[in-house]
C-alpha cells in the first residue's frame, strides 16, 4: 500500500504569482477501507531568486515536494495505515446485545 498525495488548492500573491499556501491531501486505500489526511503548508519565497518557479510553471509534483519539506511523509503514511488497521479490527464497537 502506498498513499496518494495530491494538492487540492494553492493560494498565491497576485502581484508576482508566488505561492504562499498549499492545501494537500494524502489518501491510503486498502480494498474497501480508506484513510485520508488533509492539511495546509505556508510558504515564504523570494521572487528574485533563481530557484523561484512562477505559478503557471509549477507542477503538482513540485508542490508535493515542498509539502514534504514541512510534513513528515513517512509519519503521515504510517498514521494512515494505522487508521485502516483500526477500521479493519476496531477496538470499540457499538450495538445492543438484544438487537443482534
Amino acid at each position: 500500500m502506498s498513499a496518494t498525495w495530491t494538492i487540492a488548492n494553492l493560494e498565491r500573491n497576485t502581484a508576482d504569482g508566488g505561492v504562499v499556501v498549499a492545501h494537500w491531501r494524502a489518501t491510503l486505500k486498502d480494498g474497501e477501507y480508506t484513510a485520508s489526511s488533509y492539511g495546509t503548508c505556508n510558504f515564504e519565497y523570494d521572487a528574485t531568486s533563481p530557484d523561484f518557479i512562477p505559478f503557471d510553471q509549477l507542477t503538482e509534483n513540485q508542490v508535493i515536494v515542498w509539502v514534504w519539506g514541512q510534513v513528515d511523509k513517512i509519519k503521515t503514511e504510517v498514521a494512515l495505515a494505522e487508521d485502516i488497521a483500526g477500521q479493519k479490527a476496531p477496538a470499540v464497537v457499538s450495538g445492543l446485545p438484544w438487537a443482534e
